[in-house]
């Protein structure tokens, strides 16, 4: 799984990071999206997913098989 983010979508509302925070992060200074795996391991394929349904600025694209 490749996943993708938008800075420029995103609101810095820290859904993904309560959700995955082995994958995402904020910025300190400005609470935007950090990404820090961007081909997570097949154990976090469903909670990714999950992140990026939960954006409400829409700014994570996972796509591709898990691993």
């Amino acid at each position: 799984m490749q996943v993708t983010i938008d800075q420029d979508r995103c609101c810095g509302s820290g859904q993904c990071v309560l959700t995955v925070p082995a994958v995402f992060d904020q910025g300190e200074d400005d609470g935007l999206v950090q990404l820090l795996q961007e081909r997570p391991g097949p154990e976090l394929a469903a909670d990714v997913k999950l992140a990026a349904a939960l954006c409400p600025g829409g700014a994570i694209t996972a796509h591709g098989e898990p691993g």
